[in-house]
């Protein structure tokens, strides 16, 4: 196996649930070792989220792969000891908890860079490290709404729509991943690099994302209202049914997307039109405009529809479920579903590496870890503890 682009990178996930780890799952795909702190007993709650089968977490195996599980409860002085030990041999150290947590135990960054002034730690929360709001507690769906993200979503009539997943956690974590290759960088190719901390609100990463929204407000003064699709970007666009019954979503968000469409319909009189011929126009008339590529849809069914769209160069796809995606040649072709072995379960499907690199492709190496499995050989290997020890430690359930 070639070497994989982050191999020799250590990272301690203290972490749990989504957000945070997900970061640190990206980075163990590149080659990152990475150690997974979780409680004696208990380990990540993560553990405890459905679905399940079988009283199995689903869920574990995409989101804990190529991780050690190390226990250990730092509640108690001797387990913050090993865990500053732990750090001082480590590149990142990944964590999610309220703000002031580590700092109360004694193992804020403050603390951990004493011993190792070359640590990075990436930090996340509801709200970030400071400001009014930095001790609220913070999950993904409250920190969406408080994004802004959340009342645009649905439609005008009715109430606003959370995603139905846990969209802002998995957006967070690519920033975790983001953050730490990036100060890891800096740390390893300046003459004065050294180790920082990284501060990362969940609700941050969402509201990055919309400079529209705040463009809009600042220049406009106009407050953007809930609507579905892409109100107000680009004409036309959004769901259509077509002639067999089957959702579709198409999108022109150039003029020149729009002329290949006009051309696909054979209505390239809408390219002189005044009320069609550039995206500001057919915005004014939006709902003229939707109908007319709605009606001509409708006489279409999906497959044909999909092939002629397609010759034409006009972005659409069919609206997939899971079932659509396992059995589509794209999602084959590309590997995103992989399987992999599973203790009790046998084989099982996860999502797969993504992005593909030409010479240096992630990997899955190691299966999500059972909870502590690692606990003997990272503290003999790191910490030089002998198997007495870390029975002893066992007995006192500090790991």
């Amino acid at each position: 196996m070639k070497q994989l682009p982050l191999e020799g990178i250590k990272i301690l996930d203290v972490s749990t649930m989504i957000a945070a780890p997900f970061g640190a799952v990206l980075l163990g795909d590149f080659g990152a070792e990475i150690i997974k702190i979780e409680m004696p007993g208990k380990g990540d709650t993560l553990r405890t989220v459905g679905p399940f089968r079988d009283g199995e977490p689903l869920r574990w195996p995409g989101l804990s792969r190529n991780k050690k599980s190390v226990t250990l409860d730092l509640h108690t002085p001797e387990g913050v000891e090993i865990f500053k030990k732990l750090a001082s041999q480590v590149d990142i150290v990944i964590e999610n908890f309220r703000p002031g947590t580590l700092e109360k135990w004694g193992a804020g960054y403050e603390e951990l860079k004493k011993d190792n002034p070359n640590l990075v730690m990436v930090r996340v929360s509801g709200y970030g490290q400071t400001g009014p709001y930095r001790e609220k507690a913070g999950f993904g769906t409250p920190a969406t709404a408080f994004s802004g993200f959340t009342y645009l979503q649905g439609f005008t009539d009715r109430h606003p729509v959370s995603p139905s997943f846990s969209l802002t956690d998995y957006i967070t974590g690519i920033y975790v991943a983001f953050a730490a290759v990036t100060a890891i960088y800096y740390r390893d190719t300046n003459q004065d690099g050294s180790g920082q901390m990284v501060d990362i609100g969940l609700y941050e990463t969402v509201f990055r994302m919309m400079e529209f929204l705040v463009a809009e407000y600042d220049q406009l003064g106009k407050v953007r209202e809930r609507a579905p699709g892409l109100n107000g970007h680009s004409s036309p666009s959004g769901t259509f049914l077509t002639k067999d019954n089957h959702w579709i979503v198409l999108v022109t968000s150039t003029d020149s997307t729009f002329n290949r469409l006009a051309k696909a319909m054979n209505r390239e009189d809408m390219l002189s039109d005044e009320k069609f011929y550039t995206n500001s126009k057919r915005l004014e008339n939006n709902q003229e405009t939707n109908k007319i590529v709605a009606d001509w849809i409708r006489t279409k069914d999906r497959d044909e529809l999909l092939q002629k769209l397609d010759e034409h160069g006009v972005p659409v796809s069919p609206i997939l479920s899971i079932k659509d995606i396992f059995e589509h040649p794209q999602y084959k072709a590309r590997e995103n579903i992989v399987s992999v072995s599973h203790p009790r379960l046998g084989e099982i499907k996860v999502p797969g590496i993504v992005p593909k690199f030409e010479k240096t492709p992630g990997s899955i190496r190691s299966i999500a870890p059972e909870l502590g499995e690692h606990n003997h050989e990272v503290l003999q290997k790191m910490l030089g503890l002998t198997e007495a020890e870390i029975n002893d430690l066992e007995k006192k359930n500090i790991i």
